[in-house]
């Protein structure tokens, strides 16, 4: 199973990726949770300290690694738009409660110059998870769509995208389900996250079709403490877990439906 985590910033997706990928840990499951957030916190929300993340380089910035994988350089402009990367989870992957993180990082184009071999190299490296490996794979993107206009994404099982109850949201998850499309991703699922209330569900309901509406996820203050201590959600917070796994039940059932 191959699932993308998106939505507009600061609707919760990142604790969403982080309690999913630890619920399919607990069950067994070789699970690879990768970072492609510039603002890297899935590492914390799995349950890693911060001393450990400090440790840790995303591969989007590790130069000389894209320059020896690509044959990009400052001499040379041309490169290998399919490089070596199966060993790269394993090599620089770290584990914590069951979950293998990898911390890919994305581009960032004001003023890098030339950015396409780290483009390749991460594309690659989504690419070779989604395709030759077994393991559950949980990509926490980047807030915003733009890494669906570079196709970062393609050939995932499913977008889930991460809904606060608004309007702009709504609008988030629209432009996600026409963009996934033309990346061949046929399932677009909605998580609702921040519900303080039957209004707020209503809201949802009404505006994201019921075949597309995974679930729940209330307002908590847990989770707002676990950030403030910089502890995993899914350490701190019962309801919120129970809420995710009920949401992750559904998920499964969606994929033995499809196989």
């Amino acid at each position: 199973m191959k699932i993308a985590v998106t939505g507009k910033g600061g609707v919760g997706k990142t604790t969403f990726a982080a309690t999913l990928a630890r619920l399919y840990a607990e069950e067994g499951r070789h699970v690879l949770a990768a970072d492609v957030d510039p603002d890297a916190n899935l590492g914390l929300a799995l349950g890693f300290s911060e001393e450990e993340l400090d440790t840790i380089v995303p591969i989007s910035k590790m130069r000389k690694l894209v320059e020896e994988r690509t044959g990009a350089g400052p001499d040379n402009q041309y490169y290998k738009i399919n490089p070596k990367v199966d060993d790269i989870p394993d090599a620089y992957g770290k584990v914590c409660n069951g979950v293998k993180l990898l911390v890919l990082g994305t581009v960032e184009t004001g003023g890098a110059g030339c950015v396409c071999p780290e483009h390749v190299m991460l594309r690659r490296i989504i690419n070779n998870l989604v395709l030759h490996r077994g393991d559950v794979v949980v990509l926490d993107m980047e807030a915003g769509l733009e890494h669906m206009g570079r196709g970062t994404t393609e050939g995932m099982d499913q977008f889930i995208v991460v809904i606060e109850p608004g309007s702009r949201s709504v609008q988030t998850y629209k432009n996600v389900k026409r963009l996934a499309k033309d990346l061949g991703v046929k399932q677009v699922h909605v998580v609702a996250n921040k519900i303080r209330d039957e209004k707020d569900e209503e809201f949802v309901k009404t505006h994201i079709p019921a075949e597309d509406l995974l679930g729940f996820i209330h307002y908590n203050t847990e989770i707002m403490d676990a950030d403030r201590q910089g502890c995993s959600p899914y350490d701190y917070s019962k309801s919120a877990v129970d809420e995710i796994r009920k949401i992750k039940t559904t998920i499964d059932k969606i994929d033995d439906c499809d196989k």
